[in-house]
């Protein structure tokens, strides 16, 4: 690769880890990128996971330095989250996506007019208090979204903050962290599989993390700073563009 191509990665990933943090679907961005590196999509989709995993671990830390949250809270919806990623990303190593990718693109659009009307849900200051025990429901949709996340990766970040925010009840902040702590669990156990099957360039998957990490720990500090009414802004607009382009629309407005 030409020399330019290297700060191009770490821009890229700067730029996915700081919308990773506060929404999510960074991953929209990462992966055609990676593929318009020439990585074939399966190995783009398994590259990616390197990037996700180090930011998710900054991002966490960082999180859990400002007392946004323990992560003691995070394991009990983690466990479940990790089991259905582990079937996720071992049905992505030879599965179709552009089925999924059209589904997936709807189900944005709608969560966008669902934050649009709703906004009280999202803007709570204080959470309630989670409960420490895992309810049936949390481990069946922990286990759902896991294996989505395992799958694709891209777009799981808006699932999981619907979810914590309208079923478990934390504040956008604080299901932001909660989010960002369970995805660098089920990534870890996800990027194993892709690694086994050979479908990670760990060169490119490295240089991607740094910058990465760079947008995590900005992200992780600008929602404790700015509070849920600036998350909430920045997720409907990413919801919004994620849902056109994996709906099709965004091509047809835009192309």
């Amino acid at each position: 690769m030409e020399w330019y191509i290297y700060p191009a990665i770490v821009a890229v990933g700067l730029v996915t880890g700081f919308i990773n943090t506060l929404a999510g679907s960074g991953s929209l961005l990462t992966l055609p990128f990676l593929m318009f590196l020439g990585l074939p999509a399966n190995v783009a989709n398994g590259t990616n996971r390197v990037g996700v995993l180090m930011q998710s671990i900054v991002g966490a830390f960082s999180f859990r330095k400002q007392k946004v949250f323990n992560f003691s809270e995070g394991t009990v919806l983690l466990l479940p989250a990790t089991a259905g990623a582990l079937l996720g990303a071992i049905i992505a190593v030879d599965l179709n996506e552009e089925l999924m990718e059209t589904i997936i693109g709807g189900l944005l659009i709608f969560m966008f007019f669902v934050i649009l009307v709703k906004p009280e849900k999202w803007i709570r200051e204080h959470a309630d208090k989670i409960n420490s025990k895992p309810t049936f429901w949390n481990i069946v949709i922990s286990f759902l979204i896991g294996i989505y996340g395992g799958f694709i990766q891209a777009g799981v970040g808006f699932f999981l903050l619907a979810w914590l925010v309208l079923g478990v009840g934390a504040d956008l902040v604080k299901a932001n962290a909660l989010k960002v702590f369970i995805v660098m669990g089920f990534t870890l156990v996800a990027l194993v599989v892709f690694f086994v099957n050979r479908q990670v360039d760990l060169k490119i998957g490295l240089i991607l993390a740094a910058g990465n990490m760079g947008g995590a720990w900005i992200a992780a500090k600008s929602a404790v700073k700015r509070g849920a009414v600036f998350v909430r802004w920045i997720l409907l607009i990413t919801v919004f563009l994620a849902g056109l382009k994996l709906f099709g629309l965004f091509d047809f407005l835009f192309g």
